[in-house]
């Protein structure tokens, strides 16, 4: 056995996948689900009514320190033990005895839906940006229904299916032309917008930077903290390629690297993308965020490039989308292979299966795709069902975050550091991490607007809510009784005895 399987048999899993990720390519993942562009055009609506200017660009500055400090807590774990199904693995192994068990099973099985949920988000606003293109082409005559939009959605999601559950070397080196495409359109949109923009569009420094409007109805300062959404939204899936890491060459470093170096570049190219649109989106924030578009950068574009320059890069930032879509599935599908791998799933023995050609488990992509396309009919109740769906991905990630983080922080038990660690500083990063996760939780709860009626209240708490209730319940009278945790696939064995104390991996 090469490294990357000894590390992974210490954790008590046989390898099973093709390790064909390199560190370029591991990163090119994660970096595409953070993808910058597409990111802020999907999530500039809660950016601008929050503040304008100073809000985008402050309020993505402040967000970004904290979102480093998540990320640098993440590549600490992910670089200790690197296994697919890494945070409920975490969690088990760092959690006192006594609640170990349920604990691994809610962060899993909240892991494993808030991604799903993530992809029903990402090609929700892939097929809604499909047809923002369509609406330009038209003049804006073209107005899509929900119907159609969730027929462009379910489509999205059959085709991202079907690439996903391609064998690991092809995905792997798909990577390296996301890479280039993010890239070459951050760079493009650097030079040609300030190019084009007609000088009414052109704003002063003293505009960009320190202009604050507040078109919300909430009070200026909690208005600002409502801005801290855009980025929080923008930068995440720091777990993606721990998801990926029994794919990857390397692990143990390869992990964190992937983890800091797209967190990092995500926040830095974000806050140039956001200073971009400062200086050249006018003054007229109430027409840029009313427009029948639905899409505010697609306003921006209209306005700085014109009908056929805005159909030139919005037809390249819904390839952006489209890619970043297929890389979360992939990610949602290597989780619900762990987690069934550990038998947790309904159907785990199902799923828990290595398609003979691709060495991949297809069967866990078609279920992630296929979940994705229940919660994307929420969409037929509202704007307020679909946008719960948004919001539910990122309370989730966070509440899998906080766990396995608050575990080691206070419970007593840490795991050997990998070759990535914070030293000194983990308690100082970590507690940052925790406080700003447990505070937008609660940010996340809140109307979009003061004074919800029924069709315009946030509902990501009754979703999330669910998720937790109801898998509490199902363990409470079924789970409790034959889930032990990870199990061991190298030794045959059906227990997870080896997570306490096989090898020293944890040490109390």
């Amino acid at each position: 056995m090469n490294a990357d399987e000894v590390a992974l048999a210490t954790l008590g899993y046989k390898q099973e996948f093709k390790r064909h990720f390199t560190y370029l390519e591991l990163f090119g993942l994660s970096f595409s689900i953070i993808g910058v562009v597409q990111s802020i055009a999907a999530v500039l609506v809660y950016s601008i009514p929050y503040g304008g200017p100073v809000s985008m660009v402050w309020g993505w500055l402040t967000g970004s320190v904290f979102i480093l400090c998540i990320a640098a807590s993440i590549a600490e774990l992910g670089s200790a033990a690197p296994t697919s199904g890494g945070l409920y693995y975490w969690t088990f192994a760092l959690a006192p005895e006594v609640i170990q068990k349920y604990l691994a099973w809610l962060i899993g099985y909240t892991n494993t839906i808030g991604y799903m949920s993530g992809v029903a988000g990402f090609d929700y606003s892939c097929a809604l940006s499909i047809l923002t293109a369509a609406s330009i082409a038209s003049d804006g005559n073209f107005i899509p229904t929900t119907a159609q939009i969730y027929g462009v959605f379910c489509a999205v999601v059959v085709s991202h299916a079907a690439l996903a559950s391609l064998a690991t070397k092809l995905i792997a080196r798909l990577q390296l032309f996301f890479i280039f495409l993010n890239m070459s359109v951050f760079i493009g949109l650097l030079v040609v917008v300030p190019i084009k923009t007609p000088s009414g569009f052109q704003n002063e420094a003293s505009y960009a930077f320190g202009h604050f409007e507040n078109i919300s109805g909430y009070p200026n300062g909690f208005a600002f903290f409502m801005s801290l959404l855009a980025p929080l939204w923008s930068i995440g899936g720091f777990d993606s390629s721990v998801h990926i890491s029994e794919e990857a060459q390397n692990a143990k470093i390869a992990v964190p690297f992937a983890i800091m170096t797209s967190t990092g570049f995500g926040c830095l190219l974000g806050f140039a993308v956001n200073i971009l649109l400062a200086f050249n989106m006018g003054t007229d924030l109430v027409s840029i965020i009313s427009s029948p578009f639905g899409q505010p950068m697609a306003v921006i574009f209209l306005n700085c490039l014109g009908k056929s320059g805005t159909m030139a890069f919005w037809i390249l930032i819904v390839v952006l989308l489209y890619m970043s879509g297929l890389d979360l599935l992939l990610a949602s599908s290597r989780q619900t292979f762990a987690f069934s791998r550990d038998g947790a799933l309904p159907f785990s023995k199902v799923l828990y299966h290595m398609n003979a050609t691709t060495a991949t488990p297809v069967y866990c992509v078609l279920f992630s795709g296929f979940i994705a396309c229940i919660l994307g009919l929420l969409s037929f109740a509202g704007t307020a069902a679909i946008g719960a769906i948004f919001s539910m991905g990122v309370v989730c990630q966070y509440i899998c975050y906080l766990t396995p983080i608050v575990l080691q922080l206070f419970f007593g038990k840490k795991f050997s550091p990998g070759p990535f660690s914070l030293g000194n500083a983990s308690f100082l990063v970590s507690g940052l991490a925790v406080a700003f996760m447990v505070f937008m939780i609660v940010v996340l709860m809140f109307p979009t607007a003061p004074a919800p009626t029924a069709s315009s209240m946030n509902y990501t708490v009754v979703v999330v809510g669910g998720t937790l209730l109801l898998s509490t319940l199902y363990y409470l009278v079924s789970g409790r009784l034959w889930f032990s945790g990870p199990v061991c696939t190298v030794d045959g064995g059906a227990n997870a005895d080896h997570v306490n104390d096989k090898i020293g991996e944890v040490e109390i």
